[in-house]
């Protein structure tokens, strides 16, 4: 983690209170706070006698992390270690990763801007299309199994791939190519 942010309550600095030791070697349940496991009850008892002080009024904590995203605690405990810039988090952790949610955006934008395209197309290439489809489709020299091939690889009907195929001396890559570039 490269960089640590708090969100105080609108007070212009966090408010830092010693643990008096009475209280800190207390059962936690006893404290106030809500109910623990057993293993935060045995590291809130090994914190106490670290000389901890407890910083008031934070009610989000974020760590920015440039390559898995945010981390986000909130509502959590804040303690500061005594002398020091160190802080240690308590609380349910929650990730926000920007970049798969990034990701998953341009995906969705891409597929919208991929189907806009085809409701869009001309109405004279439709009639076009009409026109092409009561025609007979000369198939000569030509298999069948190339002209499905590039019909449903180009999205072109029976007419097209056949003239396509023609026009590209029975290449199906390149008469694929032609109908779809």
């Amino acid at each position: 983690m490269t960089e640590t942010e708090a969100a105080p309550v609108p007070t212009t600095e966090p408010i830092i209170e010693e643990i008096p030791e009475a209280e800190a070697n207390a059962p936690v349940e006893e404290q106030g706070e809500a109910k623990r496991s057993r293993a935060q009850k045995k590291v809130m008892k090994a914190m106490a006698k670290l000389n901890l002080r407890k910083v008031a009024g934070i009610q989000r904590v974020v760590m920015r992390n440039s390559k898995k995203g945010n981390f986000r605690i909130e509502g959590g405990e804040v303690y500061q270690v005594a002398n020091s810039d160190t802080y240690i988090v308590f609380g349910e952790v929650e990730t926000d990763d920007f970049l798969s949610r990034a990701r998953s955006e341009a995906v969705n934008k891409f597929k919208q801007e991929q189907a806009a395209p085809k409701e869009q197309l001309p109405k004279i290439e439709d009639e076009a299309e009409e026109a092409e489809n009561d025609e007979d489709v000369d198939t000569e020299g030509l298999e069948d199994k190339d002209i499905e091939l590039v019909m449903q690889q180009a999205g072109v009907t029976k007419a097209k791939a056949a003239k396509a195929l023609k026009s590209n001396d029975n290449d199906i890559v390149n008469a694929i190519m032609e109908l779809t570039m």
